[in-house]
């Protein structure tokens, strides 16, 4: 059975909370829950949340042991973080970024993800069903 590491960087931990009218109503424990609702048996997760770049870094480089696939969504990160970019590309295994706004549509800082030169599919704007969306993808790509 393949093991998923689905990531989350800096201010998800706020989900339902901050700003709603642009990330939903849905808190991280929902999305945690619709993503084991998802896999079901086909797969193990593990769902991890950090507003530290070096934390996310550090999990990323514990999944080239323990992980067949990542699902991240790096929040701010994706357009600062060499370093996250830099892990992701010690990664084997599929990765997949996810960020539930449509990032090309906001502020123009946001249009580039240094984390999408790594990931080998982006999925912006869906809302948190992107995450489901990415999952669906990945079981797709392990079996």
């Amino acid at each position: 059975m393949p093991d998923i590491l689905i990531l989350n960087g800096p201010n998800l931990n706020l989900l339902g909370q901050r700003q709603p009218d642009i990330y939903g109503a849905q808190t991280l424990d929902d999305v945690a829950q619709m993503c084991r609702d998802v896999v079901g048996q086909a797969a193990d997760l593990r769902f991890e949340q950090s507003n530290h770049e070096g934390a996310l870094v550090d999990l990323i480089q514990d999944a080239r042991q323990t992980a067949d696939a990542i699902v991240i969504n790096p929040g701010a990160y994706s357009h600062t973080s060499v370093a996250i970019l830099d892990a992701l590309n010690t990664f084997d295994g599929p990765v997949i970024e996810v960020h539930i706004s449509n990032i090309h549509k906001r502020e123009t800082f946001r249009h580039h993800s240094f984390v999408s030169g790594r990931a080998d599919a982006v999925i912006a704007g869906l809302g948190t069903e992107g995450y489901a969306a990415a999952l669906r993808r990945i079981l797709q790509l392990l079996t």
